[in-house]
């Protein structure tokens, strides 16, 4: 599988992001996470990630200057 497509579970994208997995399970729950995917219908699928996305909602939080962040 090309790299841009490996897929990731939540302990190991947790891990790339440095955060806990349960915090990442929960900015999926509020919707202010990365982009995810599940695999398969119902509650129950399983939930992965793409590095792309991962990096793409770190860099939403990227500032040069304290001026920039958002009151």
């Amino acid at each position: 599988m090309a790299r841009e497509h490996h897929l990731l579970t939540t302990p190991e994208a947790a891990r790339i992001l440095r955060l806990k997995p349960r915090t990442l399970e929960a900015l999926r729950v509020q919707g202010t996470g990365p982009r995810y995917y599940k695999m398969g219908p119902g509650r129950m699928a399983r939930v992965v990630y793409r590095r792309a996305d991962l990096d793409a909602w770190v860099e939403q939080f990227s500032y040069s200057s304290t001026s920039e962040y958002d009151a």
